[in-house]
């Protein structure tokens, strides 16, 4: 592993492990952004065939916003995607100098062998959520990434939305009182089914609870600061066109240490034609001195409605979300990012600069031990999710991974000692 003085502190190379929706949506238009912005330097992006990353290069969407820019694919757009490259990623991270930024956007049951890989060799590690599905795994990357003194971020955007970051504020001052009992959506298109889910959102794997209801988990514990002490969830399955068996619908119930109750709906089955493009929001019902009190966000009819002449979205009157993720005009070429989901990728990035200005120009342990503080500073402030503040949702994944083959079995967490999940 090279010296700490010659880790990058100006701007970041990337390698972006998978080439899905995340990727397209979200991650490579805001790394875009950022390379505009003289924050990232190279942009190499895996997969696991030529056809995805044929999709990125071809996109009209991102030419449009970003047509002076483009990234290198791995492997490379020639071959044909009936050739996989499982292994791929590896050789891509191995040519990355140590103290850049490993992006992880594949699917939940594989994050723990690209992250670990990424950390083998020296780099700071961005992955969308849930980083793993098991609380040891999330130890050990903790453990190896702050004995390195590498940042470790989880992409949890939805923190970064400012209506959670207000509601947090006056929570932790007391204004809503105590939450008491509540319940969070998040219900995906019907035509996830018809994409390349249907090759790993398979019931050995995942399920809707697990892929997308930890976002509300992680919100309730970003806001309140309580811990989860129980968990249970149902899943409803069904199979995808290529005939896999998934689990298509979940309803959980979450017990959180006060004795409040968070239940969840989640699912893939919104209608194509909806309004919405998807169902979402949170409410948490809360108790004060003789009085009560409440939180409601609306995260799928955020104010704007539009009515289109074309069905280029899908259908032709759409709710709008200008909070999440938009591309917008501004004073430069193409178009820019806006939004809390622009906002997360940036906020992690910068983190991991800041953790290589910390040690520029300094060696050995001196270094070390500079690039430690800033890591215990980000656990500590806990904004940005992190192996170290936000493990609660690897307990919950696990818990609800062993209550859904269960059929919907209580299982506990306890976090006496060693936190660990009892069922």
């Amino acid at each position: 592993m090279s010296d700490s003085m010659n880790y990058p502190s100006d701007k970041l190379d990337v390698v972006l492990v998978g080439g899905g929706m995340i990727t397209h949506d979200q991650i490579l238009p805001s790394l875009y952004h950022l390379q505009r912005l003289d924050r990232i330097g190279t942009i190499t992006i895996c997969a696991l065939n030529s056809a995805p990353l044929r999709e990125l290069a071809e996109s009209q969407r991102l030419r449009q916003a970003f047509p002076e820019q483009g990234f290198q694919a791995q492997p490379d757009l020639d071959h044909s995607p009936e050739q996989m490259f499982p292994e791929q990623f590896r050789d891509a991270i191995a040519a990355l100098p140590p103290g850049n930024l490993v992006v992880v956007a594949v699917p939940d049951h594989l994050h723990d062998p690209v992250i670990r890989a990424a950390l083998q060799r020296g780099q700071h590690v961005l992955s969308v959520k849930p980083l793993v599905l098991q609380y040891a795994q999330a130890v050990e990357i903790e453990r190896v990434a702050h004995a390195a003194g590498l940042f470790v971020g989880v992409e949890y955007h939805k923190r970064f939305d400012r209506r959670a970051l207000d509601a947090r504020g006056l929570y932790r001052e007391g204004r809503f009182g105590q939450f008491r009992c509540g319940e969070g959506k998040l219900v995906e298109p019907y035509y996830y089914r018809h994409s390349n889910f249907q090759n790993w959102f398979t019931k050995e794997n995942s399920d809707p609870f697990t892929y997308i209801g930890c976002h509300y988990v992680d919100l309730v514990y970003f806001i309140t600061g309580l811990r989860p002490v129980e968990v249970s969830v149902r899943g409803i399955p069904g199979n995808f066109p290529n005939g896999k068996a998934a689990y298509m619908w979940s309803l959980g119930r979450v017990v959180w240490e006060n004795g409040a109750i968070l239940s969840l709906l989640n699912g893939l089955g919104y209608p194509d034609e909806g309004a919405g493009t998807n169902d979402q929001g949170l409410c948490l019902f809360c108790e004060g001195d003789n009085c009560g009190g409440m939180l409601r966000h609306d995260d799928q009819f955020r104010g704007v409605s539009h009515g289109y002449v074309d069905r280029h979205s899908g259908a032709m009157f759409r709710f709008v979300s200008p909070d999440y993720f938009r591309l917008v005009a501004w004073e430069g070429e193409g178009l820019k990012p806006v939004g809390y989901g622009y906002d997360s990728v940036e906020a992690n990035v910068l983190a991991a600069l800041r953790v290589n200005a910390a040690a520029a120009g300094l060696d050995g342990q001196d270094a070390l031990a500079k690039r430690r503080d800033i890591l215990e500073d980000i656990d500590r402030r806990g904004i940005i999710a992190t192996p170290a503040n936000s493990s609660i949702n690897e307990l919950v994944t696990e818990a609800a991974r062993l209550s859904i083959t269960q059929h919907g079995r209580q299982i506990a967490i306890d976090y006496a000692g060693v936190p660990a999940v009892r069922g």
